[in-house]
């Protein structure tokens, strides 16, 4: 899911947005895989990503004069970690990290997204996690097939291992989803991850897309992909490509607070309201703005990330530095940060 980093990189290199004229770009893009930097289970493991995107960033200021014009202003990054830039997966230590100091001038194109959040700078571009389209496609099951599940889920309620007490992870939303839903028929939800997970979000008319660490998850691409309403639990959520997909109408929105009445809220929602949604969902250019497709497709989610990077341009005068004028703090952040990579 983290793995938007690779694909933009390769899109980028075969894409005819592409210049080998530094002169000639409106924006310059440095691929760093930070989240390839793996745990032995296989985890992405964030806190070296400020020392790899740091020494990164040291090469290209000292090799090319790009960056040092703007500090980095005209400079986009993916960054897919749970809280983006801030590089924590637990969120009290992503905002006591806040944003990598070296990348605050620059365009941050990442999952993690939620209003008034000092992990989300004001003209970042969210986009959605990865989802693997050629696996998602193998799952398809005929579109008249019966939606016989009334609300569908499948992961953790609690994380015992990082949050043994349960308050912490998710916020408790989920593990509010287990202890009210977990015995009630119109509820299927469960730990288990069955090998028909895919097909029986695609029998299910409502999946729910709770927080997990972070507020955004690959449900909500799979939910759109297989015209499943998603309903959202997530506060202050920032989504991804709203221009594109209208959320709102296509989503149930539902507050933390007001898990505990998820079944009456569900029920409660008039069966054309339904229809309505399910048809907006079948649209296939809706599926297509969530998906990172090899070959790229005509608004697939690398151009919905190329369209939200035009919509910043021209980029202002004001960004661009006098000779030696410097406006980052390259000291600044913990110490750990400033080891070489």
């Amino acid at each position: 899911m983290f793995a938007a980093e690779i694909y933009m990189h390769r899109f980028l290199l075969n894409s005819p947005v592409r210049t080998l004229n530094p002169d000639e770009a409106d924006w310059f893009y440095t691929p760093i895989y930070v989240t390839c930097d793996l745990t032995p289970n296989g985890l992405p493991l964030p806190f070296k990503s400020p020392r790899m995107m740091r020494s990164a960033i040291q090469l290209i200021s000292s090799n090319w004069p790009y960056w040092n014009r703007t500090e980095g202003a005209d400079h986009f990054f993916v960054v897919p970690h749970d809280f983006g830039a801030c590089f924590h997966y637990q969120e009290e230590k992503a905002i006591d990290r806040g944003i990598l100091p070296l990348l605050q001038r620059a365009t941050l194109v990442q999952t993690f997204g939620q209003r008034h959040h000092v992990c989300l700078n004001e003209g970042s571009i969210t986009i959605p996690p990865y989802c693997p389209p050629q696996k998602m496609k193998t799952h398809l099951i005929p579109p008249d097939t019966p939606r016989s599940i009334f609300v569908y889920f499948r992961g953790l309620f609690y994380d015992v291992n990082n949050d043994p007490e349960g308050g912490y992870y998710a916020r408790g939303a989920r593990a509010a989803v287990w202890e009210n839903f977990k015995n009630n028929p119109l509820f299927d939800i469960s730990t288990d991850h069955p090998t028909t997970y895919y097909e029986d979000m695609q029998r299910a008319i409502f999946c729910l897309c709770p927080l997990g660490w972070a507020p955004w998850s690959p449900r909500l691409v799979e939910a759109v992909v297989f015209g499943c309403i998603p309903v959202i639990i997530a506060d202050d959520i920032v989504l991804p490509f709203a221009d594109a997909i209208p959320w709102e109408e296509i989503g149930v929105f539902v507050d933390e607070k007001d898990v505990s009445n998820l079944d009456t809220i569900l029920t409660s929602i008039p069966p054309d309201v339904i229809l309505r949604k399910q048809r907006l969902l079948a649209n296939p250019s809706m599926k297509r703005a969530m998906m990172f497709p090899q070959p790229a497709q005509s608004g697939d989610a690398f151009h919905q990330i190329l369209n939200g990077l035009a919509r910043k341009l021209p980029h202002s005068k004001s960004v661009y530095l006098k000779p030696d004028e410097m406006v980052l703090n390259w000291t600044a952040g913990p110490v750990g940060d400033l080891k070489p990579w």
